[in-house]
């Protein structure tokens, strides 16, 4: 297991009032400060082959991933990198320990360092192992691929709890709760867990559902 970080990230304060509809800069400016001084961006990751390809799983470095359309993106790939990337605890308790407007900042604002983190943690990838374009799939993002497939991704992460801090709980959700994980992978074109999602209302949607690419992987609704 390799590990990444802790790195440092910037924000735009214009940026994240927009995106927040804050009427008060200046209280914008204090929470990124604060966000950004309290986040450390780390990862740990493993390189990992894939080495068996069924119908609709595959087995990656002896772990077996159940999922229609993780087995479509990794049709020609061989090589993974299974991720978990976390801000750590202090922006969170922080968080818990503010009033509900702040508490609400701070959520929201760590969400975009985490998104952030992870854009410097794909040029990470690509610089080190010579890769062009990554994309990336997390268990929970699709019904398809469930939460509870987040076990087998953190066995392969063995440690990451003592290295990261990160651990499981019974359902599958991490601790602290600013960290998502995942597979990233070598594709020619970005893949994005949205176009097959059919919710309407969702903040963090990345792309419009796309019913014909949703026939494509064969799922079903």
């Amino acid at each position: 297991m390799e590990l990444w970080g802790p790195v440092a990230v910037e924000l735009d304060v214009d940026a994240v009032q927009k995106k927040l509809h804050a009427p008060v800069r200046a209280d914008v400016a204090r929470m990124v400060k604060c966000a950004l001084s309290l986040a450390r961006p780390q990862a740990a990751f493993v390189p990992a082959y894939v080495e068996e390809k069924g119908d609709d799983e595959v087995v990656i470095a002896g772990k077996r991933f159940r999922s229609r359309v993780l087995r479509k993106n990794l049709d020609e790939v061989g090589r993974v990198f299974p991720t978990v990337l976390t801000l750590g605890e202090q922006l969170e308790a922080e968080a818990d320990r503010s009033d509900m407007l702040e508490r609400y900042y701070l959520d929201a604002i760590g969400n975009l360092i985490l998104a952030e983190a992870r854009l410097h943690f794909i040029r990470h990838l690509c610089a080190k192992f010579g890769l062009e374009k990554l994309s990336w799939m997390s268990p929970g993002s699709l019904q398809e691929w469930p939460i509870e497939q987040q076990r087998p991704l953190f066995e392969l992460l063995n440690g990451v709890e003592d290295r990261l801090g990160v651990r499981l709980t019974d359902s599958c959700l991490m601790l602290p709760r600013k960290s998502v994980s995942g597979i990233y992978f070598p594709s020619e074109t970005s893949f994005f867990s949205c176009r097959l999602c059919p919710r309407e209302r969702c903040d963090n949607r990345k792309a419009r559902y796309d019913e014909a690419l949703v026939k494509e992987y064969g799922i079903e609704h």
